[in-house]
């Protein structure tokens, strides 16, 4: 075990945590479960303050990093929460597996992906990242280490899964995946014209493919508003099995004193995907990196978002009210002077939460990020949780930097529930500024 005074700390939005006290274990004996403020760290994908502790050390888990046991006929692997996803992808998908469920960045721990439950472009069909996971080791100040599994501490195990950490130190865990041809992907893409286009055509895609996602331009207006690209896929046949996935070969080298994405750069990087997009609308085998994870082809990118870094906000928006509350968040955009860089539309299915406090529900999620610019930044936000609040949606914890504690509320009912789950002494940044510890 290393300890001491921390170098820095760095979520993917850019803010920046220098705590007291910084651990990197190595087994369980390692931790200190005493002192208050404490928090796991897994590999800082998390866009806000959730990964962070409040005041207390933080136990950075990137040391935990084996896997365990992995049996290539059942595809059930175990390993230790600081795994990165990548490397398992590397490990499994030559013998024939892939994790059921893959966030857009391949950077994550595996531990993360359980604490935030995280999703992807397979709602639809598998779920959540919770929905896979078969049991893990909780280390708790109350009762020590402990498995969870739904048939035994299956209220630990709900809790854990989406509990940002709260609950425990997730030490390991042990996983299903799901048995694929190859890990290449056969990929369609449709252009949308419209926002109404896309809740057209996204239930057609999901039918008819297992994975399906919208990039929208943020800077269309009037009948071109949500104008975009539908892309859809599956795994290709076993004679297109890909290579492993390989580092960046680019990357930006540091952070700019000021941001280069503005209108005026977003409008002309908007046209030219838009443009090479379109071009691949036949069906095409690409490689599962450029399929689930494209922005990971430039390493470090977010600091392309200058000094102050990004908010990014996420929402979920039921669908009754989704196709009108989206529109109206698109023009709050407009009106603000602002642009997102990514601009993401999916549509998530009715079915039950994998953890008590898992993003997911019924409707359909937007994604939009900005360079923070201050009080003009945090203004629009402010516009945009009210606008999810008031269509009966909720914002992502872990996307956010910014949300007020009645705008969490409002979005977990089941707050209450979640709170006897908290483990003593476990707390962050995110879960104090929002009243949860």
């Amino acid at each position: 075990m290393t300890m001491g005074r921390a170098s820095s700390f760095r979520s993917w939005g850019g803010l920046c945590w220098q705590p007291a006290e910084s651990l990197k274990p190595q087994s369980a004996a390692d931790f200190v479960l005493g002192q208050p403020g404490r928090l796991a760290y897994g590999n800082g994908r998390s866009y806000g303050d959730s990964c962070f502790s409040n005041g207390g050390p933080q136990f950075d888990m990137r040391g935990l990093n084996r896997v365990l046991a992995f049996d290539a006929e059942t595809g059930i692997v175990t390993c230790e929460a600081g795994v990165i996803l990548g490397d398992l992808i590397n490990l499994v998908a030559p013998q024939g597996w892939f994790p059921a469920v893959v966030p857009g960045t391949r950077y994550v721990t595996i531990g993360g992906a359980v604490a935030n439950d995280i999703h992807g472009k397979n709602h639809h069909r598998c779920g959540t990242f919770g929905d896979h996971v078969l049991s893990f080791e909780l280390l708790r100040q109350d009762t020590g280490l402990i498995t969870c599994s739904p048939a035994e501490n299956g209220g630990h195990f709900r809790a854990s899964i989406g509990g940002m950490g709260l609950t425990g130190i997730i030490m390991s865990v042990r996983l299903q995946l799901q048995r694929i041809a190859s890990s290449a992907i056969r990929q369609h893409v449709t252009p949308l014209g419209s926002l109404s286009d896309f809740f057209r055509l996204a239930p057609v895609a999901e039918q008819n493919h297992e994975y399906c996602v919208a990039w929208i331009d943020s800077l269309a207006r009037g009948d071109a508003l949500g104008r975009g690209v539908l892309i859809a896929g599956d795994h290709a046949p076993p004679q297109h099995q890909q290579a492993a996935l390989v580092p960046p070969r680019l990357a930006v080298p540091f952070t700019p004193p000021f941001s280069p994405i503005n209108r005026v750069s977003l409008k002309a990087f908007n046209t030219l995907y838009r443009w090479a997009s379109l071009r691949k609308t036949g069906p095409q085998v690409v490689s599962c990196g450029s399929f689930f994870f494209p922005l990971d082809a430039v390493g470090n990118w977010n600091r392309l978002y200058g000094p102050r870094g990004l908010r990014q906000h996420q929402s979920i928006l039921p669908l009754a009210s989704a196709e009108a509350t989206i529109r109206e968040m698109l023009n709050a955009t407009h009106e603000a002077g602002q642009g997102s860089f990514l601009t993401v539309l999916k549509l998530f299915q009715k079915r039950p939460a994998a953890g008590l406090m898992s993003f997911p529900m019924e409707g359909v999620t937007l994604t939009l990020d900005f360079p923070h610019l201050g009080v003009s930044t945090d203004a629009l936000l402010d516009c945009l949780d009210a606008l999810t609040i008031a269509a009966g949606g909720r914002v992502n914890p872990y996307k956010d930097a910014h949300m007020s504690a009645a705008t969490f509320n409002a979005s977990f009912p089941q707050i209450t529930a979640f709170k006897r789950w908290i483990d003593a002494g476990s707390s962050s940044q995110f879960s104090m500024r929002v009243g949860l510890t």
